[in-house]
């Protein structure tokens, strides 16, 4: 994987301004998508493959209505 600090993080729109925030990269090597805690932005980073990630998201959409 790249390392964190060389690829493009994007806040998640539900996380609020309440310091509970997930961070996503986008294509990172290999085409995984990132996921990680943005209060420890040098921790530990989650991978998904594409797919999961927009079942995931896409679930989440249809469910938080």
């Amino acid at each position: 994987m790249a390392d964190p600090r060389t690829v493009t993080w994007r806040k998640s729109t539900r996380s609020g301004n309440q310091g509970a925030c997930v961070e996503v990269a986008d294509a990172l090597p290999g085409g995984v998508v990132g996921v990680r805690d943005s209060k420890d932005p040098t921790g530990p980073v989650l991978t998904f493959p594409p797919a999961s990630w927009t079942a995931f998201t896409t679930t989440l959409r249809t469910t938080t209505r």
